[in-house]
């Protein structure tokens, strides 16, 4: 099984409709070393090669850089922006059949984009150094909005590659990553008509129908909590059940630094183990981003007990399982 982040000696990635992927081909990534041999195929079923445009932006631990069709490593620079004000960093597929992408070390994104290019804008950052607006596809007034794109994210390095098709922010285009190396990995295919299904059963339900921007993507629920799209007191009847059901009996967190087992006082559901954590009764937004009353500092203690909790709390998970992660 593919977890959401892998480090494997070879990488494949993917993005489709009906399914198109990106795919390392079986024995191209036998070692770690650069760059690394990116196969593109379009499985969509609905979009020609000529409408489909790969972007390949992020940062080589120095300055926000993009990728050329031919694999080079190029800073992002303000004078990018062309006359409509947006750079044109976009990676068209091969006339025909499979699409060779050389790629370097960096952490970033691969985007896939369909029927239409994306625009990205060159900005300066708070340093006044060259930075990159990335789409969001959850804001109306983005420039992107309209058009269908979706994106896997990965760092690539002399250890490995890193990487997970990601629908945090939305569900749009069905991804699928292949993996090749020491090991042959997939993940992120749909079975036929699967988006199709997942866009119609949604759009039938009425708290989550809001989510549904037509044919382009599915919102996740904190964007729409955020846009007036969707409850924001969603979550609060389960986890006052959670909150009831664990002033009574234990829930244990296992993490890289051990196991805390926690029970609810005085509101706060407290941790014990290799170090104490408490958390404040969450409200919906909080478990959606992990953030609020479940914020997650990058430290070994309260940040992985609290994304784990926060997952739980999710899922729906939290009182079925009493130990977590599952």
């Amino acid at each position: 099984m593919l977890s959401r982040r892998n480090i494997l000696r070879g990488a494949a990635l993917g993005a489709a409709l009906g399914a198109s992927t990106l795919a390392v081909r079986p024995g191209f990534a036998h070692a770690a070393a650069a760059p690394l041999p990116v196969t593109v195929v379009n499985r969509t079923g609905r979009f020609a090669n000529g409408s489909i445009w790969i972007y390949i932006v992020g940062n080589d631990g120095t300055r926000q850089v993009r990728v050329t069709p031919d694999g080079r490593l190029l800073p992002v620079s303000l004078a990018d922006n062309g006359p409509d004000g947006y750079t044109d960093y976009a990676i068209p597929l091969a006339a025909s059949g499979d699409t060779a992408i050389p790629l370097p070390y960096l952490s970033g994104r691969i985007y896939v984009a369909l029927g239409e290019k994306l625009r990205f804008r060159a900005v300066p950052d708070g340093a006044g150094n060259p930075a990159l607006a990335y789409p969001a596809g959850w804001v109306p007034s983005d420039p992107n909005y309209q058009v269908l794109h979706d994106c896997a994210e990965f760092t690539y390095r002399p250890d490995g590659m890193y990487c997970n098709t990601t629908s945090v922010d939305m569900f749009s285009v069905p991804l699928a990553i292949r993996l090749t190396g020491n090991a042959d990995q997939t993940a992120g295919a749909l079975r036929d008509g699967a988006r199709a299904r997942v866009f119609a059963d949604l759009a039938a339900h009425p708290t989550f129908a809001p989510l549904v921007l037509g044919d382009r993507r599915v919102l996740a629920p904190g964007h729409g909590l955020d846009a007036g799209l969707f409850p924001r007191d969603y979550l609060a009847p389960y986890v006052d059940r959670v909150w009831s059901e664990y002033a009574g009996r234990d829930l244990t967190v296992t993490t890289n630094a051990g196991t805390f087992t926690g029970r609810v006082s005085g509101d706060r559901l407290v941790f014990n183990g290799p170090g104490q954590v408490s958390f404040a009764r969450p409200a919906t937004r909080d478990v959606l981003f992990c953030d609020g009353a479940l914020h997650a500092p990058n430290d070994p203690i309260t940040g992985p007990v609290a994304a784990i909790l926060a997952a739980a709390l999710n899922r729906g998970t939290a009182i079925s399982h009493p130990s977590q992660p599952t």
